[in-house]
């Protein structure tokens, strides 16, 4: 079967996979970007309709294009599409899509053989920034399949008017969650909140001291080898005016993790109940690396160890999005990073000619 030959494979085309190829193109690298999604627009083109711009938190401009103009009471799913539309046309990024990446492994001559649904490419090298949209995490519970209602994730959240005149248990204590419990209060009939932990809220304001920190905590985890937590996991909830306002009224009111899930709603040992017509976990998601496995990159912990953006077991391999740079400032300058060491690489054995195909 042939192969197309490419110095480096970009596998996503979300902020870190655009990031990439953008420093990669003005590099003069020969590379291919690979996305699975129909469009552009990352996993903000699945958001759901009435998280608006202006509700967005913390998105950060691409590389040499400013997101501008933007109306703060669209869709972000729409704002953010049509700006990473316009960024590939203007840099001339070419992705290809939709292509799905099945397997990475070792190919011959120490080359990375990449295996999708549109062939199969060789690469010296292999950004790899799929982020975590495709992997929502759904925890098991006791009687969670006995439950006569309806179970969803956050990945399929459609918007607030889906839960009209429901009793809805939000589980999760994440932004999401209190985004979800905010909205779906106003029309549902009974909403309850359930975390693992108490939530902390943020008072004040976040700048660049504060984001330093809380990225070097997540750093700090990847470096040991263990699964990455979100950055939003250690900075805490911001306590804005709808989430004072949530408070206040009983709405951001948490209750600790039930211990069941009966026919009927969720159970807790003391004897609580809550019945239930919805539970909608807002559990977030796990990096979507699977497709790396065959080059048994994880450590016991049970995650990729990086250096940077580098993969601590293969040089080859790098990270953009994972850990520390999954936030979209994160994503921009991990993208500069790993092009930086693939530099190095590249430079350190022969070129050879792209765009070549051998079989």
């Amino acid at each position: 079967m042939n192969e197309i030959l490419r110095d480096v494979v970009v596998v996503g085309a979300g902020q870190a996979g655009l990031s990439s190829a953008y420093h990669l193109a003005r590099a003069g690298i020969d590379h291919v970007v690979l996305d699975h999604a129909p469009r552009p627009g990352g996993a903000w083109q699945f958001r759901w309709p009435s998280l608006t711009y202006g509700k967005v938190h913390g998105m950060h401009a691409l590389p040499g294009m400013e997101l501008v103009d933007a109306d703060p009471r669209r869709p972000s799913s729409d704002v953010v599409a049509e700006y990473f539309a316009a960024y590939e046309d203007r840099f001339d990024l070419r992705v290809r899509r939709p292509v799905d990446v099945r397997a990475v492994r070792e190919g011959r001559e120490g080359r990375l053989r990449v295996e999708t649904s549109a062939g199969t490419w060789s690469a010296r090298a292999l950004v790899n920034a799929t982020g975590t949209w495709d992997r929502p995490f759904w925890p098991r519970y006791p009687g969670q399949e006995t439950f006569r209602g309806r179970q969803l994730h956050t990945a399929g959240y459609p918007g607030p008017e889906a839960f009209a005149g429901a009793r809805v248990v939000v589980v999760g204590g994440g932004t999401s969650a209190v985004q979800h419990l905010l909205e779906i209060a106003e029309v549902a009939a009974r909403t309850t909140w359930v975390t693992r932990r108490p939530p902390v809220f943020r008072d004040g304001g976040f700048g660049e001291a504060e984001g330093r920190a809380a990225v070097a905590l997540v750093d700090e985890r990847v470096r040991r080898g263990l699964p990455p937590q979100s950055v939003v996991s250690v900075t805490g909830l911001a306590r804005n005016e709808a989430v004072r306002a949530g408070i206040a009224s009983g709405v951001l009111e948490r209750l600790p993790m039930f211990e069941r899930i009966t026919p009927e709603g969720v159970a807790w040992t003391e004897g609580r109940q809550v019945e239930a017509d919805v539970i909608l976990w807002a559990t977030g998601f796990r990096a979507a690396i699977d497709h790396l496995a065959p080059l048994r990159l994880r450590e016991p912990g049970g995650g990729i160890r990086v250096e940077g953006t580098r993969a601590a077991r293969d040089e080859r391999i790098h990270l953009v999005g994972y850990g520390p740079s999954a936030s979209t400032i994160g994503a921009n300058r991990a993208g500069g990073a790993a092009v930086r060491d693939i530099r190095r690489l590249l430079a350190a054995g022969a070129r050879e000619p792209a765009g070549a195909a051998v079989s």
